[in-house]
């Protein structure tokens, strides 16, 4: 058989991709107009953008959609029997309720999906929820977070997603700006293989808050926990009670909060960034298809929590708007040994995969065995954000891993990518050049 051709990486200022990225910034307002034929629209839009208030913007002003709808209703008449999440829990794997329910993996098709939302949007009503009022979400990476978080997306109401590993006085900053209607929390998750009272933490949490509002309990069976009468139901009673239920999607102007989400507090008190509907959504789709390029059917493993931008952009949004099928990972990437991910990823059939340099320094300490201890055929690339990716770092994971790997730059206020190159040109074949320790040139669409 003839050998196929090799073809030489491009500059990408000379690429058709970097075309479009010179269009895209010549005519901004043409450029986004495009993109935003990319999800499904209620009423279109008047105006493309409106910046008369710089430097705050509004983008596709009057059109109105739904996150929820984008994301697991409109793929029902093609795509309803295929996987939407895999969530998989390496700690759980000994726990009693995982044995008795199966193990410690589930699968969502779509129709299953747009069951379980409808099922929880309904709960969320039937507690007084309504458009425009705060969830607040502190719950392991388990599959109700992403349910909980795409229920509110369906009613109008507004997520505030908490990393579940923030102690009380965290949360409880986080509550007081938030001022949720409701609180859905699991009775426990994990820390280092410990399990760790989720459930407690939200009362002692909201008495420092000094906040009332209804409480929902996931009960995953790891942890008592003591239930405040009239203020805390549970999950799973409320959930056989609804899961016929046929919640319709509120159709919101692309302007309306979709979620809030706090920075980490690192460099000070917590920011609550506080995201669009549908310029998101459009950036979003944009970014899947131009600087990850990735197809409907495929498989995307995202190893951040859902409770950072990462996972609400790349572990939800981003694959489900698309029509793919999302990993949901809880536990160490360490446990049992530093060869778990790429099993994982032997195993699902993993398209493309987006991490930490952070992460990928922790793996090192497993050798290049490590990475070579699964079939990584499916694997086409591994993304990589959160931090700078150093040169010495990226060679020896490229080079151990056997996969390209590329680095790009955003932040939670952004909310997708500013900074990156996709792995080939438009035409999917001709690689583009990338130099190590730069993650590249202005994402299509931004002006830097």
């Amino acid at each position: 058989m003839p050998q196929q051709a090799v073809l030489s990486p491009v500059d990408a200022a000379s690429s058709a991709y970097g075309r479009l990225m010179q269009r895209s910034q010549q005519d901004p307002e043409g450029f986004w107009r495009e993109q935003a034929g990319r999800i499904s629209w209620q009423r279109d839009f008047d105006q493309v953008l409106d910046d008369s208030r710089a430097p705050f913007a509004r983008w596709f002003v009057g059109g109105l959609t739904n996150l929820c709808h984008n994301a697991v209703d409109r793929h029902l008449p093609a795509r309803a029997e295929q996987a939407a999440l895999i969530c998989i829990s390496n700690e759980m794997q000994g726990e009693p309720k995982a044995q008795q329910d199966g193990g410690h993996e589930r699968v969502l098709s779509y129709r299953q999906l747009h069951c379980e939302v409808n099922a929880m949007a309904a709960i969320l009503l039937e507690r007084g929820v309504r458009r425009g009022d705060r969830v607040l979400v502190y719950l392991p990476m388990v599959a109700e977070a992403a349910i909980a978080m795409l229920a509110c997306a369906r009613i109008g109401a507004v997520h505030a997603v908490v990393f579940g590993g923030f102690a009380p006085a965290s949360l409880a900053s986080r509550i007081v700006d938030a001022r949720p209607a409701l609180v859905v929390c699991a009775d426990a998750g994990f820390q280092n293989g410990v399990a760790v009272g989720y459930k407690t933490w939200v009362d002692q949490a909201l008495e420092i808050a000094g906040h009332a509002c209804p409480v929902l309990v996931v009960d995953r069976g790891v942890l008592p926990w003591t239930r405040v009468v009239g203020r805390d139901h549970d999950y799973a009673a409320q959930r056989e009670r609804h899961l016929q239920a046929d919640v319709p999607c509120v159709w919101l102007e692309s302007n309306e909060p979709s979620y809030l989400l706090y920075t980490s507090g690192t460099t000070g008190q917590p920011k609550g960034v506080q995201r669009d509907t549908g310029g998101h959504a459009v950036a979003l789709a944009t970014s899947m298809d131009l600087l990850f390029q990735a197809r409907p059917g495929q498989t995307l493993f995202t190893t951040s929590d859902l409770g950072w931008v990462v996972g609400h952009s790349y572990g939800l949004y981003g694959p489900l708007l698309l029509g793919m099928r999302s990993v949901l990972y809880e536990g160490s990437p360490l446990r049992p040994d530093a060869s778990a991910w790429w099993r994982l990823v032997e195993r699902h059939g993993v398209d493309l995969m987006l991490s930490s340099a952070t992460a990928m320094r922790l793996l090192k300490r497993g050798g290049r065995r490590a990475f070579r201890s699964a079939d990584l055929s499916s694997l086409r690339c591994l993304f990589l954000a959160g931090e700078p990716l150093d040169e010495p770092t990226a060679d020896w994971l490229e080079e151990a891993l056997g996969k390209p790997v590329i680095d790009h730059y955003w932040q939670t206020e952004t909310g997708s990518p500013m900074i990156g190159l996709p792995l080939t040109d438009l035409d999917g074949h001709t690689p583009l050049r990338r130099q190590r320790g730069s993650p590249g040139l202005p994402a299509a669409g931004y002006r830097l």
